[in-house]
């Protein structure tokens, strides 16, 4: 009840400042799930000022948050007036997450409301297809509010409009432009050249991705499942194993680095890793979307998909006949496909060619043309 009194509160403020004209040079950024350059706002932003200087920005970062525990008279100031005024006034809206306090606000019929999703996929059912109750109904009411939700492909344009509740006229498959760099051998050359320059140990060995994603339940028990001891003493020496981990999970993370073990859940840029990752093992992560691109083998180590499938939020397909790779549950079965080097690359690439319409890495100018005639 208290986090729908401050909608309610934010609302009020919003439609006082609508009072105010609006900005047509105004971009109000909501990046709650991601705050950096590369997110999917993010790139978007930094294309944008390098094509003109005319645009001003507003940013809502989950930090906005964090600081409201520290400094309550400040945040409130800022969330509630601050925020509220830029956000009633600006002409465009864009956003990697939903923003719940949007189920208590309607905007002009001019102003450009547009969802880039922080994911470029999805595996698991989320959204309106995931939620109950009050939560449900929140995000459902703010996300009417949407004109335009990106994505990459037809398949995703389906799922999408029935995870957001929305009409499919409000759905364009332009690509999502934090896309656009899996797909340029430019980027690729210079991030994974930057990578050696801080690896230079790494250089000419096979490097392995583990990249799991976060499980509810890991708040009470934060672990790592695969053992990577074994793949190290049961695998080829020359394979070195990086670790992707959760922020939650890695903070927790008592491994040490070994030669051929070394956590980078630190390392900030996840296209990087999937460059100079020849092979990538993870479960139920969307990572996948972006690393289908590359080609590269995957391995799909779902020790508890049982329990997943059964007590979480579900998924939109067969999980064992839609991923493209093998799904195995132990550390050992890891080791073996490993071993093996037996993978199906007609499958990636048809997994590849079902998740992109466009492959051709212009999906920045697609978005530039349609929202900001840039």
């Amino acid at each position: 009840m208290k986090k729908k009194i401050g909608y309610w509160i934010f609302a009020a403020f919003f439609y006082l400042f609508r009072l105010f004209p609006r900005k047509k040079n105004k971009v109000f950024c909501v990046m709650t799930h991601d705050g950096s350059a590369g997110s999917s706002v993010g790139v978007v932003v930094e294309a944008l000022k390098k094509r003109t200087d005319k645009y001003q920005y507003i940013y809502m970062k989950k930090e906005d948050r964090e600081n409201a525990k520290t400094h309550v008279f400040k945040a409130f100031c800022s969330f509630f007036l601050v925020k509220a005024y830029h956000l009633a006034t600006a002409s465009y809206i864009l956003m990697d997450n939903v923003f719940l306090p949007m189920a208590y606000l309607r905007f002009s019929k001019d102003v450009k409301v547009v969802q880039l999703w922080h994911g470029t996929g999805t595996i698991k059912k989320f959204g309106q297809d995931a939620n109950v109750g009050e939560v449900k109904r929140l995000e459902k009411r703010a996300n009417q509010n949407i004109t335009h939700l990106v994505v990459n492909s037809e398949y995703t344009k389906k799922q999408y409009a029935g995870a957001f509740g929305i009409k499919e006229d409000c759905v364009y498959i332009w690509g999502l432009p934090r896309t656009d760099e899996l797909f340029s051998e430019e980027v690729k050359n210079e991030k994974v050249s930057r990578f050696y320059q801080q690896y230079s140990q790494l250089k000419g060995k096979k490097l392995v991705l583990y990249a799991p994603t976060f499980r509810d339940q890991e708040v009470d028990n934060p672990r790592m499942m695969l053992d990577v001891e074994y793949l190290e003493g049961n695998t080829a020496k020359d394979i070195v194993y990086l670790i992707k981990l959760h922020p939650f999970v890695a903070s927790h993370y008592k491994g040490k680095d070994t030669e051929r073990c070394i956590n980078v859940s630190s390392y900030d840029d996840i296209n990087t890793l999937l460059f100079v990752s020849d092979m990538l093992i993870t479960d139920y992560s969307s990572i996948i979307f972006e690393y289908c691109v590359l080609e590269r083998p995957m391995i799909f180590y779902a020790y508890d998909l049982e329990t997943f499938s059964q007590e979480g939020r579900g998924f939109y397909e067969d999980y064992v006949s839609y991923v493209p790779g093998k799904v195995v549950k132990k550390s050992e079965e890891v080791a073996a496909v490993i071993n093996s080097n037996s993978f199906d690359y007609k499958k990636i690439n048809s997994f590849k060619t079902n998740s992109f319409h466009f492959l051709d890495g212009h999906s920045m100018e697609r978005f530039m043309q349609r929202i900001f005639k840039a």
